[in-house]
């Protein structure tokens, strides 16, 4: 495939080249795109290629790429991606057989994004051929268990920023969301194999890649979807969580001590005011059930309305947790209506849906969102691995964009043959981390897990054979 422009119709950026005082636009622009995915261009005598193709292979092959006899050689061609092109013109049920067929496809087609989806019965772009037959084996029978987590579901509780705005006074709801679903998928199901990837906008992805995870029938993924909501009610519902029962679940228990409580009342009193204003105030009031008390304590709040700005939002939480937790006051609801106010505002919000269906799709870590807008940079960023363990240390302000990485290529001059040109930018330590803190121990279980499946069943065919 032969492309008859350079880059912004420039002659003089080379990849190979340093720039001097030349500086790559800051903005999305589809040439760059071209680059990271190793598509060539006129003028540029050097190929550059940044996108992991062999390392995104590699994943969603889960060893059946290798040469071991139960390997399943169909499985790769199995999986569904799909790519959002230019003009929004979407292709669905694409699927290829080996990585080159997948690299050759992606630099065809130059997608702006790239969707996941299951692996089928059979090849999905077979799928009309298959349904002559009258039968229904076109169906999914894989998927990773995927969790999609939006700042914009926050909206009704952040008041530093709306719809895809995101800074690091409202980030820390992600580094929560990460801590509380992380642990409890590891520690109460007993999943080993996650992936986290800041989706480059807005928001958190998460993979749960065991074997024992992309088998999960939809009812099993629906219940596990479950396990996690606490959200009740209405969009417009004033009060939004209700801890009911004699007691808290300990999965609620440790999310609330280990994470909400601090990230509430040392993070986000602070980074949003939520007891600076009458009407923050009062979307606080309206959560506690006994309206005696909430009028007692407006009253109160009234009456200090002089009290410093630096800290009348501890000041006024204090108040009300000491009035809430007093036992002065038996109203119904009460109990547990401080614990009520802080899942409210810091509590994991998951788009369910994603979760529960195996058909979802979901944007491919390593991708690039390319949507651009009043904030072009922020809105261009790569898609990377987060470290759950690190995740209070995840900044998205400073995830390299497309310009960014190929303005590193330059400065670094051109690579020796085999290198990858990745580790030659800022992507490289999130290429690195994918490989060493996920894709090795997951490679080195499904080898297990294969080996074990296949020693089974010649046992079991030996033993059928003696009788």
């Amino acid at each position: 495939m032969v492309i008859e422009e350079a880059v912004n119709g420039r002659d003089d950026m080379l990849i190979d080249g340093q720039m001097g005082d030349q500086v790559l636009p800051s903005g999305f622009n589809p040439n760059f795109l071209k680059l990271y995915y190793g598509i060539p261009l006129l003028k540029l005598r050097f190929q550059s290629k940044l996108f992991p193709y062999g390392d995104i292979f590699r994943w969603m092959s889960y060893g059946n790429d290798g040469k071991h006899p139960a390997c399943d050689k169909s499985y790769f061609g199995r999986r569904e991606l799909s790519f959002t092109l230019e003009n929004d013109i979407y292709l669905r049920f694409l699927s290829f057989n080996s990585v080159s067929e997948l690299e050759k496809g992606i630099r065809e087609k130059c997608p702006f994004k790239i969707d996941i989806g299951p692996v089928y019965s059979v090849d999905p772009s077979k799928r009309h051929a298959y349904a002559q037959s009258g039968e229904n084996v076109f169906k999914p029978v894989e998927r990773e268990l995927i969790f999609d987590i939006d700042i914009t579901d926050y909206d009704d509780v952040r008041y530093c920023c709306s719809g895809a705005d995101v800074c690091l006074d409202c980030w820390p709801l992600m580094t929560a969301a990460i801590k509380v679903i992380n642990t409890a998928l590891r520690d109460d199901f007993g999943f080993r194999h996650i992936l986290w990837v800041y989706s480059g906008r807005r928001g958190v992805h998460c993979w749960v890649c065991d074997g024992k995870a992309r088998r999960l029938t939809n009812e099993q993924r629906a219940a596990i979807a479950d396990y996690f909501r606490v959200y009740k009610g209405s969009e417009n519902s004033k009060k939004k969580v209700s801890l009911t029962g004699h007691a808290l679940h300990p999965f609620l228990v440790r999310s609330y001590t280990e994470v909400l409580k601090d990230l509430f009342e040392q993070t986000l009193l602070s980074s949003q005011q939520i007891f600076s204003t009458e009407d923050k105030c009062e979307k606080v009031l309206e959560m506690i059930p006994d309206e005696s008390v909430a009028a007692e304590l407006r009253g109160r709040w009234q009456k200090r309305s002089s009290c410093s700005k630096d800290d009348i939002n501890a000041v006024r939480w204090e108040h009300l947790k000491h009035t809430l937790q007093s036992g002065r006051h038996k109203g119904q609801g009460l109990r547990r209506c401080v614990e009520e106010i802080v899942f409210s505002f810091s509590y994991p919000r998951l788009d369910m849906e994603v979760s529960k269906h195996m058909n979802h799709l979901l944007k491919a870590p390593f991708c690039v969102h390319p949507k651009t807008g009043k904030y072009t940079v922020h809105l261009s960023r790569v898609c990377v691995p987060i470290d759950p363990v690190h995740c209070h240390e995840f900044d998205p302000t400073t995830v390299p964009t497309l310009s960014q990485l190929l303005q590193e290529l330059n400065s670094g001059g051109m690579g020796q043959e085999g290198d990858n040109d990745w580790d030659r930018t800022s992507l490289g330590e999130s290429v690195r981390f994918f490989r060493s803190s996920f894709l090795e121990p997951l490679l080195k279980s499904c080898k297990e897990e294969m080996e074990s499946a296949y020693n089974s069943k010649l046992q079991q065919s030996k033993n059928s054979m003696t009788w």
